[in-house]
């Protein structure tokens, strides 16, 4: 079960913005992380079946679903301290996943899409934002680059664009793990990472 710390920067300045301790491994029903101010459990086939984000004195637990028959995500955003007078708020989307600052979405999505090298997806997630967990809508196209061997470690690199800005970021995942991309770093990594599930189990 890797376990390990993940630090998160602005990837534009630098500016430290706060570190996650983390967990992961295979479960009974596919696979789960917990880290700080987040819980995800994904089944085999990579959909995100039971999500709980804490930040900013918000929650927000959600999962997957179908809205009109394809599928999709709903979501309940409500104060974290159930004494705060602040209305809960619940939606649903037609989505196929979250995103966040959380390396524990990145693994979700490259889960989800199960990529060959060279293929390439375009999906809808739904952007968790912090500091106050609020819901937006971005398009992305996944592209599985290379696959290579480092240290003994199968390394994945993906390319991904954000189709409303055009702006392109690189990853490199391990398995169930994130060993870089803009903005993460992993700062320390107890045991080695599990062959991330696939498609089917």
């Amino acid at each position: 079960m890797p376990s390990g710390t993940y630090s998160f920067h602005d990837p534009h300045d630098g500016t430290p913005l706060g570190e996650e301790r983390f967990s992961c491994a295979p479960g009974p029903i596919g696979w789960r992380y917990t880290g700080s101010g987040i819980d995800l459990t994904l089944d085999a086939r990579g959909r995100p079946v039971r999500l709980e984000v804490l930040a900013g004195g918000w929650r927000v637990r959600g999962g997957a679903t179908a809205v009109a028959g394809a599928p999709g995500v709903v979501w309940l955003r409500a104060a974290a301290d159930p004494s705060v007078d602040a209305p809960a708020t619940e939606a649903e989307a037609r989505a196929v996943g979250f995103t966040g600052r959380s390396p524990a979405f990145l693994i979700a999505t490259a889960t989800l899409l199960n990529l060959t090298v060279g293929d390439s997806a375009r999906l809808r997630l739904i952007a968790l934002t912090e500091p106050v967990l609020a819901a937006r809508t971005v398009d992305q196209s996944w592209t599985l680059a290379t696959i290579e061997t480092h240290d003994g470690l199968t390394v994945e690199r993906y390319e991904v664009d954000d189709l409303a800005t055009g702006e392109r970021a690189t990853i490199h995942l391990s398995g169930d793990v994130v060993l870089a991309a803009p903005g993460i770093e992993l700062e320390a990594l107890d045991t080695p990472p599990n062959r991330r599930i696939t498609m089917g189990g």
